[in-house]
Formats: structure tokens, C-alpha cells, sequence
């Protein structure tokens, strides 16, 4: 059984659609009811969807409850959910730290930390981690420092759960055509040519689908990738490599 957190849309909705497809039952979250319905439609007899921001304690603990309920245990957890808006160093606020910190950092540790008793031997953790956390994007900063936490989560909770057979990987994705990168456009008509601007910088000279990040997080959480934890998986179009 496999839990995707911010699986409503773009990467963990692709992603909750794979592990389906793949025979999983799958558990997603989302704050939206209406987005949270329609992922559910999708996914059949295979899912079910419980609305939960991860930032709060008790959605935390309402959703663990009904995965309890299951009496099956995790055998996958993607720690999905997240987000971040732009703003330089001299526009950050106390406001826009917290929301970003809050969701990106806090809510992954707590979504983690909360499901240690439901995780079977052998399970699979996967961060979303991000391209940002090292490139060094103007006015992205503190989403950038959340994505940098997550990538020491990773390594530090790989070898803490190293004796349960517990792997922990971080999926770090660059540009993915997403609701969520669209939405850091001004307004919908520049949404385009910012996605474009940005996969066309790219060695691969696109931007990425949702569906190709989803594949490798397929990988991590499968036995295919039996001999890999505290590591970082890029699907980034070549990004790194420039």
C-alpha cells in the first residue's frame, strides 16, 4: 500500500496514477476537495483520497488513522506535498518563511515522522526535493533552503531506518510542466513562456512531464532499487550536468 501526499496534481497525481496502474493501493492527500474527487475517480477501485494539509498535526493524524484502519501498513510513502512562491531576500517576510517552512520542511518531517509505526519492513521513502535547493535562483531563496533540508532528511533518515530495512531517497525534479511551476508565472498568460523559457535552457531543451518524474519515483520505491537509500535521483533534463 502506498501513501502520495499532494497527490492531486502534477507530480503526485502522476505519480499516484503509476503506483495504481502498477497494482498498489494508493492513499493521496490534498486541500482541495474538488481536485481530491476527481483523482480519486481516476484511480478507480485503486485509491482513496483524504483530504489533509500536512502542516497541521491533526490532518496528520486523521489520515494515519484511516491508513491504520487498513491494517496493512505503508510499503511506499512519497512525501509530495509542498510549494513556494518567488521573493528576493529584501521582499521575504516572517509570513512567507513559515508558509514555505511550514508546508516544504515541517510538513515532510512530521508526514514522515508520523508514519514510522505504519511502515512495513522494507518500505520505501521518497522525499520531493527539487533542482532549486543548488542552483541558485534569483528570488528563491527560502523555497530553495526548504529543498536543501529536505535533501539532509534524506541522508540522515536513511541511516536512521537503515535497521528496519527502511530506504529513504529524495526525487529531485528540474523544470516539470506542472500547475504548480505555472503558477509562478504573473498571471496565466505569461504561463507559457515561462515554462518554455525555462526547458529551453536545458540540455534536453524541454521541460520535463509529470509522467517521467513518476517513473523514477516508480524506480525508488520499488525492489529495483533495493541496494539505494540516502541518495538523490535528478530528473532534470541535464540540469546538474551544466
Amino acid at each position: 500500500m502506498a501513501l502520495v501526499t499532494g497527490g492531486t496534481s502534477g507530480i503526485g497525481r502522476a505519480t499516484a496514477q503509476r503506483f495504481a496502474d502498477e497494482g498498489a493501493f494508493v492513499f493521496v492527500t490534498g486541500r482541495r476537495q474538488a481536485e481530491l474527487d476527481a483523482t480519486v475517480k481516476a484511480l478507480g477501485d485503486r485509491g482513496r483520497g483524504v483530504r489533509a494539509d500536512v502542516s497541521s498535526a491533526e490532518d496528520l493524524d486523521e489520515l494515519y488513522a484511516q491508513i491504520r484502519g487498513e491494517g496493512r501498513g505503508l510499503d511506499v510513502l512519497f512525501a509530495n506535498a509542498g510549494g513556494g512562491t518567488f521573493a528576493t531576500l529584501a521582499d521575504v517576510t516572517p509570513e512567507h518563511f513559515d508558509e514555505t517552512f511550514s508546508i516544504n520542511v515541517r510538513g515532510t518531517l512530521f508526514t514522515v515522522q508520523k508514519a514510522l509505526p505504519l511502515l512495513n519492513p522494507g518500505a520505501s521513502v521518497i522525499l520531493a526535493g527539487s533542482t532549486a535547493a543548488t542552483s541558485g535562483t534569483a528570488a528563491f531563496g527560502v523555497y530553495a533552503a526548504s529543498k536543501a533540508a529536505i535533501r539532509s532528511f534524506a541522508r540522515t533518515w536513511a541511516v536512521e531506518l537503515a535497521d528496519r530495512g527502511v530506504r529513504v531517497n529524495a526525487i529531485v525534479p528540474g523544470p516539470i510542466d506542472t500547475e504548480g511551476l505555472r503558477g509562478l508565472a504573473p498571471d496565466a498568460a505569461s504561463a507559457d513562456g515561462l515554462v518554455r523559457q525555462l526547458g529551453s535552457a536545458l540540455p534536453l531543451g524541454r521541460p520535463g512531464r509529470p509522467e517521467e518524474v513518476a517513473g523514477a519515483v516508480l524506480f525508488l520505491a520499488s525492489g529495483q532499487s533495493s541496494f539505494v537509500t540516502g541518495s538523490e535521483l535528478f530528473v532534470d533534463g541535464g540540469d546538474e550536468q551544466q
